[in-house]
């Protein structure tokens, strides 16, 4: 399945998916409505961005980033929906920014009035299980293994005498909020979805620019797990509202972002089915009564050979067309669930394909193991690869355009951000890696 092969063959079945959001995964969702339905998808955006731009399968919606805003959009586009001619069509309400999915949760008694359908969990188990301090927390209570971490609470960083807690584990560390919707409004100078903190010192700078920001969520100083990019994993799921777990999907990462703003978003993975990681997933959503989408990330530990859980997002992911390409359409499984009623058996993406949106001659270059790049090479023969943007039902020359563009642009932000250079010496961490299981391995 090459990435520009897929057309729509869906036949629409009364949703209208509406999505807040305007990423390349807002994109890769309306991509599968339309696969599978042939539905057009509403996209309340705060701007109109390249993944969104010029879509023959998208109906834009322009608004304001403020809660009420988003809101109030909502409710407008759910009010001209019910005076339309598909007034039928049930609205099915999701996106992908972890903010986004808190405020709607909080809003759902207006926004279910208005017509929409809210497929995410309760508003006290998304607010827990977002705090990443709150994951690891519920991973310990069922012996999910997480990095060793020190937990930074500010609450009361303002007051005169705060001390924070010592660092028990060896430099380098990582350092990331919490909570990623505390922390999206927190504005300082060399403000980083994540850091790498080189020393005590460094750390301390980063606490003094964080109290300063007036920020007062708490921080997470973690282990660092060596090894490169190719040590990470990616694991989706569906929740149904009965509580079975009806769609998983993991991934083998090649390369990740490397910009402060998008640092660790995968950019490149290849579908593989991993039990352990997909069962551990499992065991924690029937420990925190999940219900919905989510996303994990989870590192192997070269050390031990130990698969870590990092977070879970409330959401579908940036890069959620990786589990479409692997053989199960997660727009199917949402509407057979929310809007249809059906209780589906479970099932699994196992299809092997590769999932890239930087070029390959790059990603050829970036995966310095020998086996598992001639697996990429491979894979790449035989066309089995995807890009979410490159869709046949879609392709004007604008987006055609955008798609180069983009391109050629990933190739400049990891020659800064990413040298080659700098992946040989984080690969070095890889040398006692345990092997992944084999692709194909049956739950």
């Amino acid at each position: 399945m090459s990435s520009s092969d897929q057309t729509t063959g869906g036949v629409r079945e009364g949703v209208r998916p509406v999505i807040v959001g305007s990423d390349i995964g807002v994109y890769a969702l309306a991509r599968s409505f339309h696969e599978r339905y042939g539905a057009r998808t509403t996209v309340v955006a705060f701007a109109e961005p390249g993944p969104i731009a010029h879509s023959r399968i998208i109906d834009l919606v322009l608004s304001g980033s403020e809660t009420e805003a988003i809101v109030g959009t909502l409710l407008r586009v759910a009010a001209e929906h019910a005076a339309g001619p598909a007034a039928s069509d049930r609205l099915v309400l999701l996106t992908n920014m972890d903010w986004v999915v808190r405020d709607l949760v909080h809003h759902r008694e207006a926004l279910e009035a208005a017509g929409y359908v809210l497929p995410f969990a309760d508003a006290d188990t998304i607010d827990r299980i977002s705090d990443k301090a709150e994951f690891l927390a519920a991973c310990a209570e069922i012996g999910v293994p997480t990095p060793a971490t020190v937990v930074q609470d500010f609450a009361r960083a303002g007051e005169p005498g705060w001390q924070p807690q010592p660092v028990p584990f060896e430099f380098p560390v990582i350092a990331k909020a919490a909570s990623s919707a505390d922390y999206h409004g927190v504005r300082f100078e060399g403000k980083k979805k994540i850091f790498e903190i080189a020393t005590p010192e460094e750390l301390d700078k980063l606490y003094a620019s964080l109290r300063e920001a007036g920020y007062r969520g708490r921080f997470l100083v973690q282990d660092m797990i060596p090894g490169d990019d190719t040590q990470m994993r990616s694991v989706t799921t569906y929740t149904d509202t009965s509580g079975r777990v009806t769609m998983r999907c993991s991934a083998r990462v090649l390369l990740e972002e490397r910009t402060p703003a998008a640092r660790g978003n995968p950019s490149a993975m290849i579908v593989e089915e991993i039990p352990e990681i997909l069962e551990a997933a499992a065991r924690l959503h029937e420990h925190t009564g999940w219900r919905g989408f989510a996303n994990f990330d989870v590192k192997l530990d070269p050390r031990d050979g130990t698969y870590r859980f990092f977070e879970q997002n409330p959401r579908i992911g940036r890069n959620n067309y990786y589990v479409t390409a692997g053989g199960v359409n997660p727009a199917e499984v949402l509407v057979d669930d929310v809007v249809h009623g059906v209780r589906r058996e479970p099932a699994t993406a196992r299809d092997e394909v590769l999932y890239a949106v930087v070029p390959h001659a790059m990603l050829r270059r970036y995966v310095l193991d020998p086996v598992l790049s001639s697996r990429v090479a491979g894979l790449m023969k035989a066309k089995k690869t995807v890009h979410p943007l490159r869709y046949r039902a879609d392709a004007g020359w604008r987006r055609r355009l955008y798609v180069l563009q983009a391109l050629v642009n990933h190739v400049r932000k990891y020659r800064t951000y990413y040298p080659l250079s700098e992946l040989r010496r984080v690969h070095a961490g890889n040398t006692a890696a345990t092997p992944a299981p084999a692709p194909g391995a049956t739950a």
